[in-house]
């Protein structure tokens, strides 16, 4: 049963800016970021999928897949212009699941608690240790610790939630 209008229209309202920022930052091309995202939304509106997990990770992936066979596709071209250098088909691959990774962890630490992201943020981000982070965040090391531990349990929760597979 497809989508209804309305609802593709809100997906499309809700999440294609983010869509876009995400194909704009491995492309650089806004005309292929807008084709992409029009293509992302037109799938989910045609396979209407049981969507199990969130469903912007499933827009972010199904997006990555959009943009990695638009690539193969342009690689089984002829090279258009003289002195254009071939990309490497496994960088251009990695650069894009390196930021969906991104997108999906910011998405993931936005659904955390202030406390638990802000000592996530502080000890793997800003590489500061417990006692750094202790004194950055006022706090006791022991909470900085315990927050630590209880913060990452509920990351990967709420990754497994997303569908990210580890």
């Amino acid at each position: 049963m497809p989508l209804d209008e309305d609802v593709v229209a809100a997906i499309y309202r809700e999440h294609g800016p983010a869509l876009r920022r995400f194909v704009l930052s491995a492309s650089r091309d806004p005309q292929l970021a807008e084709d992409v995202v029009q293509e992302t939304v037109l799938r989910v509106w045609q396979q209407a999928p049981d969507i199990t997990g969130s469903l912007r990770s499933y827009l972010f992936r199904t997006a990555r897949n959009i943009m990695i066979d638009n690539y193969r596709k342009a690689q089984r071209r002829p090279v258009e212009a003289l002195g254009r250098e071939p990309v490497d088909p496994a960088g251009a691959v990695e650069r894009v699941d390196e930021l969906l990774n991104r997108v999906l962890m910011e998405e993931a630490l936005l659904r955390l608690s202030t406390e638990h992201r802000d000592v996530l943020v502080a000890l793997h981000y800003r590489r500061f240790t417990v006692n750094e982070a202790a004194v950055q965040l006022n706090i006791p090391t022991g909470t900085v610790k315990s927050r630590a531990y209880y913060a990452v349990r509920a990351l990967r929760t709420i990754l497994d939630e997303m569908g990210v597979e580890r």
